[in-house]
């Protein structure tokens, strides 16, 4: 069974730094498309960043964050981090993270579509204050 741990999510002052992880397990890593999602309530799922672990350089930032986040994997550790900087009020969210084997890289550096994941974690909540 696939399973994503989440963690790392927490409260901070508008301009702060946090660190989301997502940690996998239950599967042969290889080349997934993993991803973070956000939601805030009585809205869809926002793709927020992906990387293809099989492909260096495959990945994908939603225009909103572009430039004050950055995903990365560990593979010793089954690990995708998400660094997000200079954070906003309007970055207040439950963050999800998301993989999928079935995602090429193609996709999975274009765009990020909810549906297409199979795999979810439970979501670590991030909230920012102004």
């Amino acid at each position: 069974e696939v399973q994503l741990v989440e963690s790392g999510g927490g409260s901070v002052q508008a301009g702060g730094s946090l660190r989301l992880s997502c940690a996998a397990s239950g599967y042969t890593y290889g080349s997934v498309c993993m991803s973070w999602f956000r939601q805030v309530p009585g809205k869809e799922r926002e793709g927020v960043a992906s990387i293809y672990t099989g492909r260096v350089g495959s990945t994908y930032y939603t225009d909103s964050m572009k430039g004050r986040i950055t995903i990365s994997q560990d593979d010793a550790k089954n690990t995708v981090y998400l660094q997000m900087n200079s954070l906003k009020p309007e970055d207040t969210a439950m963050y999800y993270c998301a993989a999928s084997t079935f995602v090429n890289w193609v996709r999975c550096s274009r765009s990020l579509i909810a549906a297409d994941f199979g795999n979810w974690g439970q979501g670590t909540q991030v909230t920012v204050s102004s």
